[in-house]
């Protein structure tokens, strides 16, 4: 089945999306990388002689909603921000089973072409688990991992899905109502930036024309939550309306107490204002303090 509502949704949402990565807030490329699953986009951007940063975004969206962190990252950083297969980007619109090796041996080529022996990760939601995954099936090549609201350690919460079928069917205002039950409560009451009001708009767009993924996402188990050798960070909200974010402290405390985590008790599924903590993460020498 299509990822898309119709052929017309699927080129309106690339027009918009090419329009949201001409606002990049830094010079970046453009690159399309060949995959056993299909042409994967990446915007690469950074120094290119710096460590190497892969973006891993969530469901229901693409690399343009990296666009409030990017320009700090990738003054430290070779940044790939990379737009996963099956999701709204403009990587290929195929969907291999979550439960399976994969989206690893996907991840295996867009490294491999990028000429990216190991690598920083940081991923949020779907991405989150994605990146999870392959710093569990190939911890080699993954340097550290910072993940924001990650699927896959707590609890999927199903309610919000339930929800949506009702209020999905009125139009714009069913849109809305249905991301402000998915995304819970605002983190500050801090007015959006310019870039999160545009990404906003689009992700209205995108749930007009676009079909999002509705089986079951895999659950790592303790084991793999314990062997994790590199350092990890996780960040979650506690109304988060879409993950057991209570679930998810309950499991890393008693799993893997080596993982850092972050809970924000007021916060739901959107994270904002993580840019600057993240990057202490990803500069800190294990052990000890962020580099400067």
């Amino acid at each position: 089945m299509t990822i898309y509502t119709s052929d017309e949704g699927a080129r309106v949402l690339a027009r918009e999306y090419t329009a949201l990565l001409d606002r990049w807030p830094v010079p970046a490329e453009r690159l399309h990388v060949p995959t056993r699953q299909g042409s994967t986009f990446v915007l690469a951007c950074g120094p290119e002689d710096a460590a190497p940063l892969v973006l891993l975004h969530g469901s229901g969206a693409n690399a343009a909603m990296w666009a409030d962190d990017v320009a700090l990252w990738a003054r430290h950083f070779r940044v790939y921000a990379v737009d996963v297969i099956g999701e709204p980007g403009l990587s290929a619109p195929v969907r291999p089973e979550l439960h399976s090796d994969a989206h690893a041996l996907w991840l295996d080529d867009v490294l491999d072409v990028l000429h990216v022996e190991r690598a920083a990760f940081v991923g949020t939601s779907l991405g989150g688990l994605l990146a999870l995954d392959y710093a569990i099936r190939r911890p080699q090549r993954v340097d550290r991992l910072a993940l924001r609201c990650p699927c896959g350690i707590g609890r999927q919460k199903r309610g919000v899905l339930v929800a949506a079928l009702f209020v999905l069917p009125f139009g714009d205002w069913g849109r809305r109502t249905m991301l402000r039950l998915a995304l819970g409560p605002a983190p500050t009451p801090v007015p959006p930036t310019a870039e999160e009001r545009a990404f906003g708009e689009y992700v209205l767009l995108i749930h007009q024309h676009f079909r999002p993924r509705r089986e079951r996402l895999p659950v790592v188990t303790d084991g793999d939550l314990a062997g994790l050798e590199m350092p990890v960070q996780v960040t979650i909200g506690g109304r988060d309306r879409l993950i057991d974010s209570h679930g998810t402290r309950r499991r890393l405390q008693r799993a893997a107490p080596r993982v850092s985590v972050t809970f924000l008790p007021e916060v739901g599924h959107l994270l904002r204002d993580q840019t600057r903590p993240a990057l202490d993460f990803l500069l800190a020498e294990e052990g000890g303090p962020p580099r400067a």
